[in-house]
């Protein structure tokens, strides 16, 4: 069985795209359509702008999300998914290629998102920080005995765990996970506190939009964020959207679920081959492409 899988944020480069909007009619007329919902020409950042420029929350999340859906949408039939997931900012790709909502809605949620996300940031500095080689159960322990915000924020796959919260709760967390027997407690260079409760105001903000959106049912089941669960229902993926934000990604658990209901092979739709090599670590039997 065939899953795709997209992207989250950070898997962005200069020139992604370019090659979709100059050799497909479709993928042009898309990215065009994508520059007027959001007021102003992403794809002259997306395609030759600078890092500085692809590395705003307002730009980094609709490009990632347009290379993806567009790449999806290139594929024409040989996009048949039997189950579909994205990281973070990535199950609004796969909900989006896979019927779930159409691309306009998809856009301005994630347009909307971009945008919440920075507020919050600026509301209250977070950060958060790359745990290495312990095993979950330590992490949540540890984060759970800090008074200061800091919460299990990714499970990106056994060993590689990213952490979530205030600054002071952060860096405490990594002094003490040194001291168990890190191989690396890593401050990542982000803007805020992702997937942590310090991003409240961005999930209140985005639950009004979420709340407005249609959502209809998807060719295939999509692995949501939230409770790594396949979901079709429409109600139940709109409810789980919401809680994203401030819910941890269990991408780990996943590919793990997806590999138990049948896949064998997965693709990255996007940019970058991050999951690519996540899901290499989850589930060496699977063919990753």
């Amino acid at each position: 069985m065939k899953a795709f899988v997209f992207p989250g944020q950070g898997a962005q480069f200069v020139g992604m795209g370019k090659d979709l909007y100059e050799n497909s009619p479709l993928a042009k007329d898309l990215f065009e359509k994508a520059n007027e919902i959001l007021g102003f020409r992403i794809t002259d950042l997306m395609f030759a702008g600078t890092d500085e420029d692809l590395r705003q929350t307002k730009v980094t999340q609709p490009a990632v999300f347009l290379h993806s859906v567009i790449t999806a949408k290139c594929l024409g039939a040989e996009f048949k998914p039997d189950m579909v997931a994205g990281h973070s900012l990535g199950e609004f790709s796969a909900l989006v290629a896979a019927g779930a909502m159409n691309f306009e809605d998809g856009l301005k949620l994630v347009s909307k998102r971009a945008l919440a996300m920075q507020a919050a940031c600026e509301k209250v500095p977070g950060t958060m920080a790359a745990i290495i080689a312990l095993p979950d159960a330590v992490v949540e322990e540890v984060c759970a005995s800090i008074p200061e915000v800091v919460v299990a924020a990714n499970y990106n796959c056994p060993g590689q765990l990213v952490i979530s919260g205030s600054i002071e709760g952060v860096d405490k967390a990594c002094e003490i996970l040194k001291e168990k027997g890190a191989k690396r407690a890593l401050r990542l260079p982000v803007g805020g506190a992702f997937h942590s409760p310090l991003m409240e105001p961005a999930r209140v903000e985005l639950e009004a939009a979420i709340a407005a959106t249609t959502f209809n049912k998807p060719v295939c089941p999509v692995y949501q964020n939230v409770d790594a669960k396949p979901q079709t229902d429409p109600v139940a993926i709109q409810k789980n959207l919401i809680a994203q934000l401030t819910s941890p990604v269990r991408w780990t658990q996943i590919v793990q679920n997806m590999v138990a209901d049948g896949a064998t092979s997965f693709r990255e739709l996007g940019p970058g081959k991050v999951l690519q090599g996540l899901v290499s670590k989850i589930a060496k039997e699977v063919e990753v492409g």
